[in-house]
């Protein structure tokens, strides 16, 4: 076990490396001046080469591109990341603002997927080709094609005005003031979590009705225990198990479905924050946001593969 977690590991690390090389050369070669985004096309035009020459420097977009991968690659070693074209605040300071409010909502977002999912999939599978089965279906694949920035956008006017509501814009910490939090990574924590439980449902349902027919379930109904039984205790933890593969995959796709949903609720986490740098063409920020989203990529596969190995004892990895 500990050989193969040493091996995921590094082929972890050699992915994000991969990764950051990519982000970094992409973020340089797109068509455009830096100065025009931070200046706007008239301030650009009003500048000398003298002092575009010297802004450049001071960014360290005038080096070579090696050079700049490498600075970069220092900072983060060093956790300071550069700092925003538009705002008094490094990018790590930016991180450790807004990062718990994606956390939450990416959390929340999973224990509701497998509260609404989990159910609905054995409901279906017990009953499969039922009424119940054929809405449970028709309903995951609706959310499935729903947009979540288009469902966040009908909650927040629905809310606002039905009930004349709107959630916080400011952040709010959890432990400081947990209501005002919850106000806040709600909303998106729901879009997502709904998005995520039509996945969860429909693996656990396709998963649960190959389990049903293994010959060590029949078994236990041919021993007198309780459908309830069978299902708790024999065919649902060997159905869950893709379940679980699934989830940490969702859970990294949240990172990204975040974006389009936070900019919906404005909720002030990572994901507006993207919205932001990729409308303003913050370089920095972007190519640290995508890094940081790639390291969260990896490390959870990594989880979720020893999670998977742990959980089930016929899997030897060597």
């Amino acid at each position: 076990m500990y050989t193969y977690i040493v091996r995921r590991l590094a082929f972890g690390a050699v992915t994000v490396v991969g990764v950051s090389i990519v982000v970094f050369m992409v973020l340089r070669v797109l068509p455009g001046d830096q100065l025009v985004a931070v200046f706007g096309p008239e301030g650009y035009t009003k500048l000398s080469d003298a002092e575009r020459a010297g802004y450049m420097a001071q960014l360290g977009l005038s080096d070579p591109l090696v050079v700049q991968y490498l600075h970069w690659i220092r900072d983060i070693a060093t956790g300071s990341l550069g700092r925003s074209f538009f705002r008094a605040e490094s990018v790590a300071e930016m991180i450790a603002r807004r990062g718990p409010l994606t956390a939450e909502i990416a959390l929340i977002s999973v224990v509701l997927s497998w509260v609404v999912g989990i159910p609905v999939a054995v409901v279906s599978a017990l009953r499969p080709n039922s009424i119940a089965d054929n809405i449970s279906r028709f309903v995951s694949i609706l959310f499935l094609a729903v947009p979540g920035f288009w469902l966040g956008m009908l909650i927040v006017l629905g809310l606002l005005f039905t009930f004349g509501y709107r959630a916080p814009l400011a952040g709010a910490s959890l432990f400081q003031d947990p209501i005002a939090n919850l106000q806040i990574v709600i909303g998106p924590a729901i879009v997502l979590g709904l998005g995520q439980a039509a996945y969860i449902a429909r693996m656990a349902r396709s998963s649960l009705l190959e389990v049903i027919r293994e010959d060590y379930v029949r078994t236990a109904r041919a021993k007198g225990l309780s459908g309830r039984l069978v299902i708790g205790w024999h065919a649902l933890p060997n159905a869950l198990l893709p379940v679980i593969t699934l989830s940490g995959i969702l859970l990294g796709f949240v990172l990204a479905g975040s974006i389009p949903v936070e900019r919906a609720f404005g909720t002030p986490g990572l994901g507006y924050a993207m919205f932001t740098a990729v409308s303003e063409r913050d370089v920095f920020v972007m190519q640290n946001l995508v890094f940081l989203y790639a390291i969260v990529f990896v490390m959870l596969n990594i989880a979720v593969d020893v999670t998977i190995a742990w959980i089930d004892p016929r899997i030897r990895y060597r």
